[in-house]
């Protein structure tokens, strides 16, 4: 059935719900195409609310009955759900609904995977499970019964019965109706348990498919660290009896948080030596960190309405940051983030998809679980932190817990704590969640007799719907630096709050070099006029880690974009300073092989383009391409040695130090491929006893041209493996020359194991060309009508994943004009689809409008 025609929802059109939700009673008698739910549901006016009417949300549900107070009603039922005249007292509400989970191939709401009933209810797929107010701002007590043959009958809270074929659960904490999680299926356990700081025993188990046991361990280990994090830093308590984690395959998002029964993406769960690599193991821990840390910061205070998913996303960003750092390394874990907000939300912020963090309005809320909301959002929360200090930032945090404990919160109640805690008046700050797009700040400086003098001058350009932004409070982190290297002004902190501003350093023997915006204290584009002699410097003497890097990379960007515009040669300069920094055998080697990474092809094409020229893709691979070649041969002494200096010896462990020494021995490895045709890749695959040192071997191989051979006997290796595969598809796709890569993708797509109906297979196929500049703008087109092709074979099926991918498209105002219009001709393509889903419907109407 067609969606109805899509209707905007305005975030200064809320009002209560009617009704308050007291206590939920659901029953459900599992069956794959005819699965029964039975809601008992006890409701009362709401005194707060003014419009009374009684409406339940309620998609492709089979209504079998209904009754109030025990008298059967006939409702009018609509595609969007159901209304019925109510009594003015408390009533109760029962119905029973028929619901087919095996057809669910829209992973929302109640569905199958690989035999495996699941629920995915974030943010509106309740209401494909059966009538309610589908809306966060209604919180109440849930009690559940599942019916079923499964040996494993899971759901929310604690569990209170079980017996042959039944179990029942109650959940003690009001919850909205996104937090509903069950689980059903043939898994096996993998369990320890946690000792709160108050003595409490906590269960805890992750639950996989029989074969996966062995893939448990390190998530375990991750959830117990997370547990002991909150409370020692945050002073956060888990507050059931159990803690539940389930491994699906099948699954749009990374994790979901459901109250105590956590639904993972297996990818983002199951991790071994031999399947998973470092980045897996470090983002598997991040990832069940922050579904965990959601107990608190999205669970117990929940949001008033979806306008407000940055208070509970950003929030808890911004804490499973903090804990990857003390975890692992502070610097490289901020260096991290930065290149990932760079490539993801600046791109955002500079396109058609632009959007505030609380955006004002949408038409399909799955389209904004963005990098703006998630990433951004974080940055914002770092701001208030460094703007109010530590102490302050963790009373502030203490406050809102005691506050709002229980309730649907918004932005102005999360900032009226930061007001309340430090007295600061936060009217301007909040301009950052009100206004889209990435600022720019540009700086000048002077000297003269011992003062220096720095002028930074704040510009937003543009965003779809706001063309005139006002100065929003930006802290600018600064440090001065003598021509000798020493630093003469630790890091300051200042807080610009005008559209030009000043600030004054006195006391000064000689003028000295800026450090600015140390630790990327904010989400802004730093402009400043510079030579590469000082960048050299600062990379060489910058006592902050980031802004250390930051020098390189701009030395790094610098150099490329002369060779892309001008047909210049490689920078010498550039070459010695980052061989410099590799021989320092002082530095993090995670800092190091960091430090080697040049900026993306996007990164470079938009770049040119905010030099307002227009990129072309090809000359923007060729010149990394000659980069890279020239950075190999300028250290080909130095290349062997470090490779051979930072092999692990140990046994395998995902840890900070083995990891950072991995990266640095492989940075070199895919170096020196380019000397030796691959000869010590080979050598390294063939001895490679774990997924990190095979994978990047087996993409050195690729791109040197010697990996048929690899390519076959990796397929071999692990076809039993499903996420290990998903890299095998990845990497081919990857690391194929960019005129080869659509035909490799569309192959692909032809093989026995490629099934669209998985989103990480889907991601891992069509996802790797789009994330590939160079192929997927080859200027015939065909990556443009490859991934149309499939985005309209997707989307009756799965419209979330469908309208995700969609943002391939959405930097397509940078190119050529033929460019263009090959694209224009593929998105009015997806658009003229007689049943195009809301979701993509809205996302490709925004990048066409741009």
């Amino acid at each position: 059935m067609k969606d109805a025609a899509p209707q905007t929802i305005y975030l200064s059109d809320y009002t209560p719900f009617g009704f308050i939700v007291d206590k939920v009673e659901l029953t459900f008698r599992l069956a794959p195409d005819a699965t029964r739910v039975i809601s008992r549901i006890a409701f009362r006016p709401n005194p707060e609310a003014t419009d009374r009417s009684f409406f339940l949300h309620g998609e492709q549900l089979k209504l079998v009955w209904a009754r109030i107070d025990g008298a059967e009603v006939m409702p009018n039922v609509t595609q969007q759900g159901l209304s019925c005249d109510v009594p003015v007292a408390p009533f109760v509400w029962e119905a029973e609904v028929e619901v087919s989970p095996v057809t669910n191939t829209a992973l929302e709401g109640l569905y199958m995977s690989n035999g495996m009933y699941c629920t995915q209810c974030e943010a509106e797929g309740f209401r494909k499970i059966t009538f309610y107010p589908d809306r966060p701002d209604v919180m109440s007590v849930f009690s559940v019964r599942i019916e079923g043959s499964e040996p494993v009958l899971l759901s929310n809270g604690n569990p209170t019965d079980s017996g042959e074929g039944w179990a029942e659960w109650h959940d003690p904490w009001p919850k909205p109706a996104y937090l509903f999680a069950l689980v059903a299926g043939d898994l096996v356990a993998h369990p320890d348990s946690f000792i709160t700081k108050s003595g409490k025993k906590v269960d805890l188990n992750i639950y996989v498919r029989p074969g996966d046991e062995g893939k448990c361990a390190f998530g375990m280990e991750a959830l117990k660290k997370s547990m002991k994090w909150d409370e020692d830093v945050y002073g956060r308590e888990y507050d059931l009896d159990i803690f539940n984690i389930v491994a699906v395959d099948d699954f749009n998002m990374g994790a979901m948080e459901n109250k105590g029964l956590n639904i993972f993406n297996s990818s983002c769960v199951l991790a071994s030596p031999d399947t998973s690599t470092d980045a897996n193991f470090e983002r598997i821990e991040a990832i069940i960190a922050h579904e965990y840390f959601h107990n608190w910061t999205g669970n117990r205070i929940t949001c008033r309405d979806w306008f407000q998913l940055c208070l509970k996303e950003g929030l808890t960003v911004y804490r499973d940051a903090q804990f990857t750092a003390d975890m692992r390394s502070e610097s490289v874990k901020r260096i991290e983030d930065v290149i990932a907000l760079r490539g993801r939300q600046f791109r955002e912020d500079n396109g058609p998809l632009a959007h505030p963090v609380r955006p004002e309005s949408f038409v399909e809320i799955n389209n904004f679980y963005t990098a703006t909301v998630y990433e951004k959002g974080a940055e914002l929360i770092g701001m208030l932190k460094t703007l109010v200090g530590d102490e302050a930032y963790y009373k502030a945090l203490d406050l809102y817990f005691d506050r709002h404990d229980g309730d649907a919160a918004t932005i102005e109640d999360w900032l009226q704590v930061f007001q309340d805690a430090t007295g600061r008046d936060l009217t301007q700050f909040k301009r950052w969640y009100s206004q889209a797009g990435t600022p720019r700040v540009s700086v000048s400086d002077a000297f003269d007799n011992g003062t220096y003098t720095l002028t930074f001058r704040q510009d937003t350009p543009p965003t779809p719907g706001q063309d005139v932004k006002d100065p929003r409070v930006i802290p600018i982190a600064v440090g001065l630096l003598n021509p000798n290297g020493d630093e003469v002004v630790p890091t300051t902190v200042l807080e610009m709050t005008e559209a030009e501003q000043s600030f004054k350093f006195d006391g000064l023997a000689a003028k000295p070099v800026p450090s600015i915006l140390r630790e990327f204290s904010a989400p802004v584009i730093l402009q400043r006029e510079t030579t590469n002699a000082e960048r050299a410097f600062l990379l060489a003497h910058d006592t902050d880690p980031f802004n250390r890097w930051e020098s390189g990379r701009a030395l790094a960007r610098d150099g490329l974009i002369r060779m892309i515009r001008d047909g210049a040669a490689p920078d010498d300069a550039y070459l010695e300073a980052l061989t410099a920094v590799l021989r320092d055998d002082t530095l993090d080697p995670a800092f190091r092989a960091l430090a080697t990474s040049l900026p993306s092809q996007d990164e470079l094409a938009q770049s040119l383009f905010d030099m307002d020229e227009t990129p072309d893709p090809q000359t923007i691979w060729q010149a990394l391409e000659t980069q890279k070649q020239a950075m190999a041969q300028h250290m080909q002494d130095l290349l062997p040695r470090l490779y051979a200096q930072y092999q692990t010896e140990d046994v395998y462990q995902p840890d900070a130090a083995q990891s950072g020494a991995r990266a640095l021995a492989n940075t070199a490895l895919t170096l020196i491929s380019r000397l030796d045709g691959g000869a010590q890749a080979q050598k390294q695959y063939d001895a490679a006893d774990n997924m990190t040192q095979q994978l990047a071997a087996f993409g050195c191989l690729l791109s040197a041209g010697k990996g048929k051979a690899a390519t076959q006997a990796f397929y071999d290796q692990w076809q039993h493996d499903r996420l290990v595969i998903d890299k095998w598809f990845s990497m081919q796709i990857v690391q194929a020359d960019p005129a080869a890569a659509v035909d490799v993708a569309r192959a692909l797509t032809q093989h026995a194991d490629f099934t669209m109906k998985n989103p990480n297979r889907f991601r891992a196929t069509l996802g790797a060309l789009a994330m590939s500049p160079a192929a997927f703008h080859q200027a015939s087109g065909a990556g443009y009508a490859l991934l149309a092709d499939w985005l309209i074979k997707l989307d009756p099926l799965n419209p979330q994943t469908t309208a995700r991918m969609c943002s391939a498209f959405e930097t397509w105002k940078r190119y050529d004009a033929d460019r263009q219009a090959l694209i224009a001709t593929q998105l009015d393509r997806i658009l003229s689809q007689p049943e195009l889903s809301r979701d993509t419907q809205e996302m490709v109407q925004r990048i066409r409008k741009a």
